[in-house]
C-alpha cells in the first residue's frame, strides 16, 4: 500500500485501490486479520478512535456551533489575515478540480470553506460546513482531525476514513503554525470526490500553507520595525538593564545588555524572567511591553519543589513561585536532567508519552510553561537556559518521581537515580 503523507502513488487503480481500502476497512474494525496492512498514519488514526469508544456508524454527529460563534472565532484567528491569500493559492484551483477548500482553527473547528458548487452541496449532506467540529474525536479519522493529532500534513482516500459515510471522499490536510510563536492555528484542506485523489496535492496544500506562514511572518515584522520606532526613546530614559517587546515576547530594542531575538510571552501584573534583567513585571506600551530591572540583575536559577503541590521557584533580585501541574512538573524535571543538550520535541515526546506520536501535544504544554516561565526555558532543543542555575531535590527519596508516569522519569527508578518501590 501507499505508504508517507500520499495516499496514493502516481499510476494507482482508483477503484480498485477503493475496493482493497474497503475491505481492509471492514477487517480491521470487525477485529479479523485485513488482506494488507493500513498505511501506519492511518492505523495509529483508527486505533486512537476506536480506543475512544466512537461509532464509525454515528461520526458527525455533534451539532455544529452557531454562525455567532463562527464569527467570534474568525475574528480572533490569526489566520484571518491570510485567508484571501489562501483563496488567491488553492480556492480557484479547487473549483476546476471538483474539490473545495477548508480552513479551521486549532480544534478543528471549520471556520472558512468555498469550492466546486457541487461538491459543496455534497459536503453539506455530511455536516461538511462553517461551525463543523472534524477532529477526530467528532467524526474520527479524517486529514484535518488527523494533521491536527499528528502534527504532519496528511492525505486519506476513500476507506482510509473512519466513517462509512466519508468512503466516497478524499482530503489532504496540512496543520499552520504561527511563525513568531509555533503555535498551532488551525488546518488548510482540500477535500472533494474520491476519485479526484492525486499524490501532488499533499505538495500543492504544503505549499499554500507556508506561503501564508511567510506572510504571517512580514506582518509581524512590520509591527516589530513601529514598536522600534517607540523602543528607542523609552530605552535611552531608562537606567539599568532593559527592553522592549511585543505581545508575544520578540525583543524590539535593548538597552544595557546583550541582544536577544525573544523572551517568553509577557502579561500585566505577572512577573517574567528575563536573563540580564533578572525577575521584573511588564510595563505596557503602545503596541508591547517594557521590561526592566536593577542596575545590577541577579542571575536566575530555578529550584524545583516536588512535593505534594509541585511548584517552580524562580529565584533573581526576588523570588517567584509558579504552582506546576504534575505534567509539567515532569516536563521540566526531564529537562533539568538532559543538561545543556536539552531535548527535541521527538525526544521529549517518548520520555513523557513512550512514543513519538504526541509532538503537537509536547509542543503545547513546553508553550504554556515559556508563557509562565519566560527566559527560564530556552528552545531548539528544549532546554533550561543556559544562565539559569538549576536546584533540584534529592530524587533517591523522591515521592513524586516513584508516583509520575512518564517513561523517562520511570526509568529512574531502576538505574540508581531515584527511589525504589
Amino acid at each position: 500500500m501507499a505508504q508517507g503523507h500520499s495516499a496514493v502513488a502516481a499510476g494507482t487503480d482508483l477503484s480498485r485501490h477503493a475496493r482493497l481500502l474497503a475491505a481492509v476497512h471492514g477487517a480491521v474494525l470487525a477485529g479479523s486479520v485485513p488482506p494488507v496492512r493500513p498505511r501506519e498514519l492511518v492505523a495509529r488514526s483508527w486505533n486512537r478512535v476506536r480506543a475512544s469508544g466512537l461509532d464509525p456508524a454515528r461520526c458527525g454527529t455533534v451539532e455544529p456551533v452557531a454562525a455567532a460563534e463562527v464569527e467570534r472565532r474568525r475574528r480572533r484567528s490569526a489566520l484571518r489575515t491570510v485567508v484571501d491569500e489562501l483563496r488567491t493559492s488553492l480556492a480557484s484551483i479547487a473549483e476546476e478540480a471538483r474539490l473545495i477548500m477548508v480552513v479551521t482553527d486549532a480544534e478543528g473547528l471549520l471556520l472558512w470553506r468555498e469550492g466546486s458548487s457541487s461538491v459543496l452541496r455534497g459536503a453539506d449532506v455530511l455536516g461538511f460546513a462553517e461551525g463543523a467540529d472534524w477532529s477526530e474525536r467528532t467524526v474520527g479519522t479524517n486529514a484535518i482531525g488527523t494533521a491536527l493529532v499528528e502534527g504532519t500534513p496528511v492525505q486519506l482516500f476513500s476507506a482510509e476514513h473512519y466513517a462509512p459515510t466519508h468512503h466516497g471522499w478524499t482530503c489532504t490536510a496540512c496543520p499552520v503554525h504561527d511563525p513568531r510563536t509555533g503555535e498551532l492555528l488551525g488546518v488548510v484542506d482540500l477535500s472533494g470526490p474520491a476519485l479526484t485523489v492525486h499524490p501532488t496535492t499533499i505538495a500543492l496544500v504544503c505549499t499554500a500553507v507556508r506561503l501564508a506562514e511567510a506572510t504571517l511572518w512580514r506582518q509581524h515584522e512590520t509591527r516589530l520595525d513601529r514598536l522600534r520606532s517607540v523602543a528607542a526613546p523609552v530605552l535611552a530614559s531608562v537606567a539599568g538593564p532593559a527592553m522592549v517587546v511585543d505581545e508575544h515576547g520578540w525583543v524590539a530594542g535593548v538597552s544595557g545588555l546583550s541582544t536577544r531575538e525573544r523572551v517568553a510571552v509577557p502579561a500585566a501584573g505577572r512577573p517574567l524572567a528575563v536573563p540580564g534583567v533578572g525577575l521584573c513585571v511588564p510595563e505596557p506600551l503602545d503596541g508591547g511591553w517594557l521590561l526592566r530591572g536593577g542596575a545590577s540583575p541577579a542571575p536566575l536559577r530555578l529550584r524545583l519543589e516536588l512535593g505534594v503541590r509541585p511548584e517552580a521557584v524562580v529565584h533573581g533580585a526576588t523570588t517567584w513561585r509558579h504552582p506546576l501541574t504534575t505534567r509539567h512538573a515532569e516536563l521540566l524535571l526531564l529537562l533539568c536532567l538532559a543538561g545543556p543538550d536539552g531535548l527535541d520535541a521527538a525526544a521529549l515526546s517518548t520520555a513523557l508519552h513512550g512514543d513519538r506520536a504526541h509532538l503537537v501535544a509536547v509542543r503545547a504544554e513546553v508553550s504554556r510553561l515559556r508563557r509562565t516561565l519566560g527566559g527560564v526555558l530556552a528552545t531548539k532543543p528544549y532546554r533550561i537556559a543556559p544562565e539559569v542555575g538549576v536546584d533540584l531535590p534529592d530524587l533517591s527519596t523522591s515521592a513524586f518521581l516513584r508516583t509520575c508516569t512518564a517513561p523517562g522519569l520511570r526509568a529512574l527508578t531502576t538505574d540508581g537515580r531515584g527511589p525504589t518501590p
